[in-house]
């Protein structure tokens, strides 16, 4: 590998964190994001960034591409595809920016290619979705695998994410990158139905890929909280009552479960829209107490923001996740620069990737995959 490090364009980039888990050895020679906020946190942590370009993905032409990136990585927009957002699939207008985005790496053809998204991509609209973007893929020569990425296993948030990683032909892939069957905990059960409906000739061109098994998580949800947050306050009595009286009854047991442990236990809350008995959508409160987040979702996606619910004897307090949490989270260090309004903070957290998942998928993956496409001449 040359000095530099291995060139790679990060396609929707939001706040940079494609970037960050790359780390060292990669080189950013190319960035796009639509979203001018986004933009700003961008520079704030990587200076003037010449090699950002702020516009939609559509605009955007092969000849805007440099020609040494040795990887394509595109984390493109998945309101469309995940629990959260409308189920419109690829036929979404924002999920279907993946149909441009594409469009630059198949004009491009680096050696590497990785998409990320919501594990809804693999079951999206029956499936299809998921053998769309295969064989879209495959189609431009490229044979290609994918793992599930849950951010649990290095920070405490429940975060599993789909990595679909693409080989061009003609890179020797490494034996022991691969395996004959699909393992535990990288491929779940729902990856190997979806694959298992794919026509022959796109069987043949997938690949499932070999991981380590994930470590042992030495980071606990009390680590990354502030007793006193600067950017949120606790909420009043009646407030914390009201999020209170919105708990169906199961949730309300979990919370005089943790006022029985005797000690002081903390929750993470959500509210969120569920029917009830009479079938009428109402909204919910529903908590956690099992010390891991949960995901971290935006506003803009149609949901709300998590709250911490502190829990110790007739004491409970609740108060809205500060945007600086929310960064550790995602795996973000404490010296990664925050927008100052806490909704543009929370937005381009909450919106990025978790930065231990990408590093792990690079260290044990990515740069294997690197040397053997010949990283040393890019």
């Amino acid at each position: 590998m040359s000095s530099p490090g291995w060139g790679f364009s990060e396609f929707f980039a939001g706040g940079g964190m494609a970037r960050l888990g790359l780390g060292p050895r990669w080189r950013c020679v190319f960035a796009n994001e639509i979203c001018e906020k986004k933009a700003r946190a961008y520079r704030l942590n990587f200076g003037p960034s010449p090699e950002l370009r702020v516009a939609d993905v559509w605009e955007l032409a092969a000849a805007d591409l440099p020609a040494d990136a040795l990887l394509a990585w595109g984390s493109f927009p998945c309101q469309d595809l995940s629990l959260a957002g409308n189920g419109a699939g690829l036929r979404g207008a924002r999920s279907g920016a993946f149909v441009p985005f594409w469009r630059l790496v198949d004009a491009a053809r680096p050696p590497l290619a990785v998409l990320e998204n919501v594990t809804g991509a693999m079951t999206a609209n029956g499936g299809r979705d998921f053998r769309a973007i295969l064989q879209t893929i495959t189609a431009s020569g490229y044979r290609a695998g994918a793992v599930v990425i849950d951010a649990a296993h290095f920070v405490p948030q429940s975060r599993p994410r789909l990595f679909i990683v693409a080989v061009r032909d003609g890179v020797g892939i490494p034996p022991d990158l691969t395996l004959e069957a699909p393992c535990d905990p990288w491929h779940p059960p729902r990856m190997g139905v979806a694959v298992a409906a794919f026509p022959g000739a796109l069987r043949q061109r997938w690949l499932w890929w070999r991981l380590p098994a994930p470590p042992a998580r030495t980071v606990a949800l009390g680590d990354v909280l502030d007793a006193e947050p600067r950017d949120v306050r606790w909420h009043a009595a009646e407030e914390t009552a009201r999020l209170l009286a919105m708990m169906s009854e199961a949730n309300r047991r979990k919370v005089a479960g943790a006022q029985a442990a005797g000690r002081k236990t903390v929750g993470t809350l959500y509210r969120r829209i569920r029917k009830g008995e009479d079938g009428r959508r109402t909204q919910r409160a529903e908590v956690r107490f099992d010390q891991v987040s949960g995901c971290l979702r935006t506003p803009a996606g149609g949901s709300s923001r998590q709250s911490l619910l502190v829990v110790e004897g007739a004491s409970i307090r609740s108060r809205l996740l500060s945007a600086r949490e929310a960064a550790r989270l995602m795996g973000l260090p404490d010296s990664y620069r925050l927008p100052e309004k806490y909704n543009e903070a929370y937005h381009v957290a909450g919106d990025g990737l978790a930065i231990p998942a990408v590093a792990w998928l690079e260290e044990h993956l990515l740069s294997r995959l690197a040397d053997a496409a010949g990283g040393a001449a890019w």
